[in-house]
């Protein structure tokens, strides 16, 4: 179940660094002001809902607690995440503010990840 459990966690972060490199790969175009919400934002923050839901449905099913406030606020910002990249996936170019709110939240839900700690 640890191999499992390692392996749905590297396409989790697989997720995550299409989501964010896709937002900095956009840099130049938002500069330019022809940014775009590219595939790589959509689908790296699908590969990262599907991928966070397994990962906590299987460390429930090992046994062991899961910090359900930090899940919950992760899941929030996630979803208002690939809220935004729907909306704005099939226009030319998006509003200046689109790509950098999804940069920032991208690290917000990295940070979420790796600072809160249980103990």
């Amino acid at each position: 179940m640890e191999i499992l459990l390692n392996v749905i966690l590297a396409i989790h972060i697989i997720g995550v660094a299409s989501l964010l490199g896709g937002v900095i790969v956009q840099i130049p175009a938002m500069r330019a002001g022809t940014a775009t919400v590219i595939p790589a934002i959509r689908h790296g923050a699908w590969t990262m809902l599907a991928t966070g839901l397994i990962l906590v449905g299987l460390v429930y099913a090992v046994g062991e607690t899961v910090n359900n406030a930090k899940i919950g606020l992760k899941l929030t910002i996630l979803v208002a995440i690939i809220v935004i990249a729907l909306v704005y996936r099939k226009r030319e170019k998006v509003a200046a503010w689109v790509l950098p709110t999804l940069g920032a939240l991208t690290t917000i839900n990295i940070l979420l990840a790796t600072v809160w700690t249980s103990h």
